[in-house]
């Protein structure tokens, strides 16, 4: 339980040693002018409100404790709103590294898709990266929170195939849009610089193929026309060398406007130029054009005002006395106890800091109302605005309290939110690296093991699988499960046996590390296949 203004709690005993203490004069005055009209009229006098300083000093308190806004338990929030589907297909291939606009072409795209996610409010997005492949980062959803962490961590090392394949991306666009099953318009918004290894009549035939499915296509170009090499970097951020080409020499990329806009033709859909601005207004304009349909949500939300608690017992107290004997303090009180409801409806401070767009301010505030007793959703709630402000240590913590729930659900979020954060502190303490990535991946298991279809678990899974360094021995051994000394929870029942995760079966436990070693063995494929071979592939 948590309070909206807890320091009024301190304030209830001597609100109400007040109160009784008022009461015990004015019996004293009462009798005192009962006394100086006959001894049976004191007599009367005493017999009468013994025990009104009582009920009304416990009223007082009842009613302070009102106003103080105590809260608990879960509600559920519903939401109807107007919505479109629009997946993002941002290009991560190496040419976007350029940096003919600032800071680069990438960030500059992964920029103005942020933008959009804030802008849109609550239409289902989706994300999907691409350079020689496409992988699908976020599958529509209503959680925008969810689809700007991935496009925080947007990088050319994401992707296992260089090159661009544009075509790719918008035919798995289009099938990430037709699997939704809302009505209204769907929009696929693709951020590249039209530096495609694919033909050009492939990628026109994609684009016809979107016009077709009657899915609308936005192109935003980035890059300028003018040719410019390809940036290498550090850890620490500094140029290192520029990429080069077969020949040794650097490689130039450019924007190609011709190839970009046959393509929007194609699919008789718009091209947003690289020189505008505010090209995340551009796309807003274009998609307020469009038919949004009616979407509804429900979202589960601690502390539910409790009000009414302290508000029947001062009502209750108040009804005694009343009983006993009339007094104005009736009409008083039953004031404090209105204020007090009032109070009590007001968001709590943690909510309304999100709703304001402060996630440090939110972070603090839903902190500061644990302990010890919390449930498990208000530490599930903390760890996530923590992460969301940028403390993904002080979020894993919180979360791993959330991720002992006996809610599958809310076990599950936990497990995921606590890898995201893993990453992120892996990108960014190079001494720890091994561990962190190896924590997450455990906690990606676990996740898994509780929703195997989730596909953003599953690409994170792969990602902390990829960045750890190979096993000892050779890379024809498979992967370990790793380090850490838990096993994933167990997904049927959702419980742990005497305090211990308990082991996936072995059918189980392949089927995750499949989903993970997939890739790699593409990977090997590719390169004998490369090596047979002595025609090279576009990596840029």
């Amino acid at each position: 339980m948590s309070f909206d203004a807890p320091v009024l709690l301190g304030l209830a005993p001597l609100i109400a040693a007040l109160i009784a203490a008022v009461a015990v004069v004015v019996r004293r005055r009462r009798i005192g002018r009962a006394a100086a009209w006959s001894p049976e009229l004191e007599a009367q006098a005493r017999g009468s409100g013994r025990w009104a300083p009582l009920w009304l000093g416990l009223a007082a308190a009842a009613a302070t404790v009102g106003v103080a806004g105590p809260r608990g338990g879960r509600a559920t929030v519903r939401a109807e709103s107007q919505a479109l589907s629009v997946v993002f297909a941002v290009d991560i291939s190496r040419s976007m590294l350029a940096e003919d606009v600032p800071p680069s072409r990438l960030r500059r795209a992964a920029r103005e898709a942020r933008r959009l996610v804030s802008d849109l409010g609550r239409d289902r997005l989706g994300l999907i990266a691409f350079a020689g492949r496409s992988y699908i980062l976020s599958p529509l959803t209503l959680d925008g929170g969810a689809v700007t962490l991935f496009l925080d961590a947007l990088s050319p090392d994401l992707a296992s195939q260089g090159g661009t394949a544009l075509a790719a991306a918008l035919l798995q666009g289009g099938e990430l849009l037709n699997a939704s099953r809302e009505a209204g318009d769907r929009v696929l918004v693709v951020f590249t610089d039209g530096e495609a290894q694919d033909t050009l009549p492939g990628v026109i035939a994609a684009a016809r193929q979107l016009h077709e499915q009657q899915i609308r296509l936005v192109l935003v170009a980035e890059g300028g026309t003018r040719p410019v090499p390809i940036p290498l970097r550090d850890s620490a951020g500094a140029i290192t060398e520029y990429k080069t080409g077969s020949d040794g020499r650097p490689i130039q990329t450019s924007r190609r406007d011709a190839v970009l806009q046959q393509v929007a033709d194609a699919a008789e859909g718009a091209l947003v130029p690289s020189e505008l601005p505010d090209q995340a207004g551009a796309v807003r304009d274009l998609l307020a054009a469009f038919q949004r349909a009616p979407t509804a949500s429900a979202e589960v939300q601690d502390l539910l005002p409790l009000v009414w608690i302290p508000a029947l017992l001062a009502a209750l107290f108040l009804a005694l006395q009343t009983a006993a004997r009339r007094t104005r303090a009736l009409v008083g009180l039953a004031g404090l106890c209105l204020a007090g409801s009032a109070a009590a409806q007001r968001p709590a401070p943690g909510t309304r800091a999100f709703e304001a767009g402060d996630p440090k301010a939110a972070a603090q505030a839903l902190v500061n109302n644990l302990s010890q007793s919390a449930g498990d959703t208000a530490w599930y709630n903390a760890g996530t605005a923590l992460l969301a402000a940028g403390d993904p240590a002080s979020a894993r913590r919180a979360l791993e309290r959330a991720a002992r729930s006996l809610d599958p659900e809310l076990r599950y979020r936990a497990l995921y939110n606590i890898g995201v954060a893993a990453l992120r502190q892996a990108a960014a303490d190079s001494t720890g690296r091994d561990s962190l990535l190896a924590t997450a991946a455990e906690r990606l298991q676990q996740a898994l093991a509780l929703a195997p279809s989730s596909a953003r678990a599953k690409w994170n899974l792969e990602l902390a699988q990829r960045r750890r360094p190979p096993p000892q021995g050779g890379g024809s051994q498979p992967r370990q499960p790793p380090p850490g000394g838990q096993q994933p929870e167990d997904p049927q029942s959702g419980q742990t046996r005497s305090g211990t995760p308990p082991n996936l079966s072995e059918s189980q436990a392949e089927q995750i590390l499949n989903s993970v070693s997939r890739e790699e063995l593409e990977t090997r494929n590719r390169r004998m296949s490369r090596n047979r071979s002595p025609t090279a592939e576009r990596d840029w």
